[in-house]
């Protein structure tokens, strides 16, 4: 496991182009293991960007992406979609989750993806489950779940197989304010007793600034960091 507080995950000079649209100018960040911060920025700023290189999801224009000693964005696809399974986790503005599946198989998907028994990676989703308050609900296909019930859903999956940061896009986008609040108070703590770091990119005022740290995005650049580290 990271020391807590030291480096997980750092950009330097991270560009990033669709065209001649320049989302990302040469973005310095540092993710330290077992902290959370907010992204935010205006519509267009590049955040959503930002945590798509971080991922590896897309792959720079320029600079470099360190996970532990590991450059990763010279990574080939193929490697950076395992790391992406077995390093990162995920939670998006609609949770993402496969509607055929109960719950507790899609919790279980990034494990089974990654080789793990059936048993042992049904097992690691109840736990979550039930450490997430869905205990009874490991059965329930998306559609039976309230749209609070099915985010902690996405919660559980992102933290199964015990990633080294979680990246959220939106998470409480599609909820009201009690159940958004309710849900990332429910993501926080997980995370933490995992020892996860959290990177949420979000236009929720309130929820930026219950998080330790703040890095606020403008034009691709980073225009302003707050807070510390947790």
């Amino acid at each position: 496991m990271t020391p807590q507080g030291s480096v997980v995950l750092s950009g330097r000079g991270l560009v990033k182009r669709y065209g001649e649209q320049v989302a990302l100018a040469g973005v310095d960040i540092d993710i330290h293991a077992g902290e959370a911060l907010a992204v935010v920025g205006p519509s267009g700023s590049g955040k959503t960007s930002l945590l798509h290189v971080l991922a590896g999801i897309l792959r720079p224009d320029g600079g470099q992406i360190t996970l532990n000693g590991q450059r990763i964005e010279q990574l080939s696809e193929t490697k950076r979609s395992e790391l992406r399974r077995t390093e990162f986790g995920f939670v998006f503005q609609q949770g993402m989750l496969v509607a055929e599946l109960s719950a507790e198989e899609n919790v279980a998907l990034p494990m089974l993806l990654g080789g793990a028994k059936r048993r042992d990676a049904i097992g690691a989703a109840r736990e979550w489950l039930g450490r997430l308050g869905l205990r009874g609900r490991e059965g329930s296909r998306p559609g039976e779940l309230s749209g609070g019930q099915a985010q902690r859903v996405a919660i559980a999956r992102a933290l199964t197989h015990r990633p080294k940061v979680i990246f959220a896009d939106e998470p409480t986008g599609a909820l009201d304010t009690r159940t958004g609040k309710d849900t990332m108070d429910a993501l926080l703590v997980a995370a933490s007793d995992a020892g996860t770091s959290v990177v949420i990119v979000t236009h929720d005022v309130e929820l930026a600034a219950s998080l330790p740290r703040t890095v606020t995005i403008r034009d691709g650049r980073i225009a302003e960091q707050v807070g510390v580290l947790s």
